[in-house]
């Protein structure tokens, strides 16, 4: 069978983590021995390839040891892909530099509230959305630098951020815990699946009752169904602590059609319920 460990494949087109191989298997169970306990020395062994680890035979006839060899060379493997990944990272943080000291920017951003623009640089704008390149393609935005492009529904510390991670990929956690919903629906705007995935992920992970139906409403904004379906299924597990407040309130009457699928899922839960399925 194909292995994930010893396979002479890419890293990449390798099979899944959890396809294993029966020496690599054995060999597993041998590093984990190994970490928990000592060699033991046979004298009986002396001038021979044998050694015994807790009465495992570790000869190099023993699959265990080719087990053992691939799991060490998979894990050399994987250190110097990280070592060159975050060479990589070293390398692209220099957009981030260009970013933050203004090198040799060409147009301004400027957010919806009368805030000051933010520079920076339209080759990666277009590189990173499709939608800002057609902007920056149209007649109105093909010459001089001073360019301003206007962002209405962005506050300044919103577009900050989006500006941010357009460069760099990342966010810090505060940036991301305070803005998720309007870079999310930002991202929807403008077609970028990168910041789509980001802030998703971000929801997910802290998905809550206090937050609950605000993901279900950003969900529903930004067509996002299986964040939609995630979040209307834990407002239906937890109905006693988010339809009894006065969040639920003002959040059905500023959704509606969203409040008619929470009731209908309800029901169909506690139909299901019933039917024990």
């Amino acid at each position: 069978m194909d292995c994930s460990i010893c396979s002479a494949m890419p890293f990449i087109l390798r099979p899944p983590r959890n396809t294993i191989c029966t020496a690599c298997y054995e060999g597993a169970r041998t590093i984990i021995t190994l970490t928990t306990n000592k060699f033991d020395h046979s004298d009986n062994t002396k001038g021979s390839d044998n050694k015994t680890v807790t009465g495992i035979s570790v000869s190099s006839s023993n699959p265990s040891i080719k087990g053992f060899a691939n799991a060490l060379k998979w894990v050399k493997e994987m250190k110097e892909m990280e070592e060159e990944l975050n060479e990589k990272l070293n390398y692209l943080s220099g957009f981030v530099v260009a970013f933050r000291d203004h090198i040799h920017t060409d147009i301004l951003i400027k957010p919806g509230n009368d805030a000051p623009s933010i520079p920076a640089h339209r080759a990666l704008l277009a590189a990173r959305s499709d939608i800002f390149k057609n902007i920056l393609d149209s007649d109105g935005c093909k010459a001089p630098p001073s360019d301003t492009i206007t962002l209405p529904e962005l506050s300044y510390d919103e577009l900050e951020s989006l500006l941010e991670f357009l460069y760099s990929g990342d966010l810090p956690k505060e940036k991301v815990e305070k803005h998720v919903y309007s870079l999310s629906i930002a991202a929807d705007k403008y077609e970028i699946p990168f910041l789509q995935k980001f802030c998703e992920h971000q929801m997910l992970g802290s998905l809550n009752t206090l937050n609950a139906l605000d993901v279900l409403e950003i969900s529903d904004t930004c067509s996002n169904l299986s964040l939609k379906e995630t979040a209307l299924n834990f407002i239906v597990k937890n109905m006693e602590d988010i339809v009894f407040t006065a969040r639920f309130d003002a959040f059905a009457l500023k959704n509606p059609h969203l409040t008619v699928q929470i009731t209908r899922a309800s029901f169909i839960d506690i139909k299901n319920r019933r039917l024990g399925i």
